[in-house]
């Protein structure tokens, strides 16, 4: 049997009647899962919570959900919940020890289902004023290689000698029963802290963002970090996936039953670095959102132009730790 790849961005199908995964005719529009899964948003007293869309219009987290065959489900995305879940609940000691490839499928899922319904809310709005919907096709090419990837969930998919995700993962001295979640639907970027650690996940970069931070990481990772020290990396990750100006490109083999993803370099003929220039007022401007709980401002922030406060490394480059730090957790 030959592999087959479900491609929905082709035909720009994103209705309640199609599997989102596997792309097969389902007997309901009722057959469904939620995007946020059940246990988590038990576990964080979710399910009611506002979830603001991209319209600027709010759902609640339980009313985001995405077709999924009943099938699928059980056979495929419950096995990962369960693994995951579990994990979750242990913290960093159980989280470190899962395999990447399976956080960035849970983390990738849950993204694209937030995508999906964004996507939806696009075609009933752009119908509502008789126009067709419309999306960029760079967006299209991300969107559709995340997808594409998303099914090594249900059919053999070998990703060759590469990862297409950055992923980062630290002990961070959280508050108890908190719950911090970010995404960037643009730059498909990802980060959750929860329990005694914080996760970040750049979804479609081959890895780009964790060279290009590589020597902040020989610092930091390992260390316990204290949350304000993990929002800032979360801060400049975040804003590197924004100057991120390569769109990957991957030759798709399919063999027998199995299908075979080979990345091209990510240079490829452009001799422009792979990062635009890195702005310190602009990078202020994002960690005085992500530092909003502990009341920094810009002018604060960027009070040296050239040297923007940081809690993670001191004047001299070193890391800071955590247990040094006097502010509110």
């Amino acid at each position: 049997m030959s592999a087959q790849i479900y491609e929905p961005f082709k035909k720009s199908n994103f209705s309640n009647r199609t599997c989102f995964l596997s792309g097969q005719t389902l007997t309901s529009e009722e057959e469904k899962i939620q995007v946020f899964p059940t246990w988590l948003m038990n576990r964080y007293n979710l399910a009611d919570q506002p979830f603001k869309l991209l319209d600027e219009s709010f759902a609640t987290y339980k009313d985001l959900k995405i077709p999924c065959a009943a099938k699928i489900n059980e056979q495929y995305l419950e096995p990962l919940e369960a693994e995951i879940g579990a994990a979750f609940d242990i913290g960093f000691d159980a989280v470190k020890n899962v395999d990447e490839l399976k956080l960035f499928q849970w983390a990738g899922k849950l993204l694209y289902g937030i995508l999906f319904n964004e996507v939806q809310s696009g075609i009933r709005q752009q119908h509502t004023q008789g126009q067709e919907f419309n999306i960029s096709q760079a967006l299209i090419h991300k969107f559709g290689n995340l997808h594409l990837m998303l099914q090594s969930l249900n059919q053999p998919i070998v990703m060759e000698e590469f990862k297409p995700f950055s992923l980062f993962l630290f002990k961070v001295e959280n508050e108890e029963d908190l719950f911090g979640y970010r995404d960037e639907i643009n730059t498909l970027t990802f980060s959750l802290r929860i329990k005694d650690f914080g996760l970040i996940i750049c979804l479609q970069d081959n890895g780009a963002n964790r060279i290009y931070h590589k020597d902040i990481l020989e610092k930091i990772e390992g260390q316990t970090l204290h949350p304000i020290q993990f929002e800032e990396f979360n801060a400049r990750i975040f804003y590197s996936a924004y100057l991120f100006n390569r769109l990957p490109e991957y030759n798709v083999l399919p063999a027998g039953d199995t299908t075979y993803i080979e990345n091209m370099p990510l240079r490829g003929i452009s001799s422009k670095p792979l990062f635009d220039f890195w702005q310190n007022k602009t990078y202020g401007q994002v960690l005085e959102n992500f530092w909003k709980k502990w009341g920094f401002l810009l002018l604060e922030i960027i009070k040296d132009p050239e040297d923007p406060i940081s809690f993670l490394v001191d004047a001299d480059g070193n890391f800071i730790n955590a247990t040094t730090i006097e502010l509110p957790r």
